[in-house]
């Protein structure tokens, strides 16, 4: 679920209440968040916690970067000293590099199953591009593989030699 963010604020601060509001986040995980030192509270109205506006700008971050695949430890590191995001640009390339790669093999996971459910051999154990699926699986693959063997069924289309 995506991150819904009103960066408005009624007031100076904010109890949890309302941050969970504007947020999206439960108060249970801005208890966490803050036990884990990603976000502070500035203080108590009764026995509420009460944040500054800025915690959701903080927290826009942090689900962002969840949504990429940060873990909270990684997360904790894009804060500097001064509360500010200092993200390093490294640690940016990397999580996009291996979003590709994700990316690559959920694809080919997807064309797979696509090709399984649509497949007119009699059985999928007949099917070499189905095996070659189940091959992927069960060793564990986490990068696409080559092109699975082409249908028996379908043949290249012929292309006269193109002249030059």
């Amino acid at each position: 679920m995506p991150l819904q963010v009103n960066f408005k604020s009624s007031g100076d601060t904010m109890d949890i209440g309302e941050v969970a509001k504007r947020s999206g986040v439960p108060a249970s995980a801005l208890r966490y968040y803050e036990q884990r030192g990603l976000i502070a509270s500035d203080g108590r109205r009764g026995l509420r916690r009460t944040f500054d506006p800025n915690v959701l700008e903080r927290l826009a971050l942090i689900a962002l970067g969840q949504t990429a695949g940060f873990s909270l430890d990684e997360i904790a590191k894009m804060f500097g000293a001064d509360g500010q995001p200092d993200i390093d640009r490294g640690a940016l390339r990397t999580k996009a590099r291996e979003l590709d790669v994700m990316i690559l093999r959920l694809t080919a996971m997807r064309d797979g199953l696509r090709h399984a459910a649509a497949c007119s051999t009699p059985r999928h154990f007949e099917c070499p591009r189905f095996r070659a699926l189940l091959g992927q699986a069960t060793a564990g693959s986490h990068r696409p593989k080559a092109a699975a063997p082409r249908h028996p069924t379908r043949r290249k289309a012929h292309r006269p030699p193109s002249r030059t």
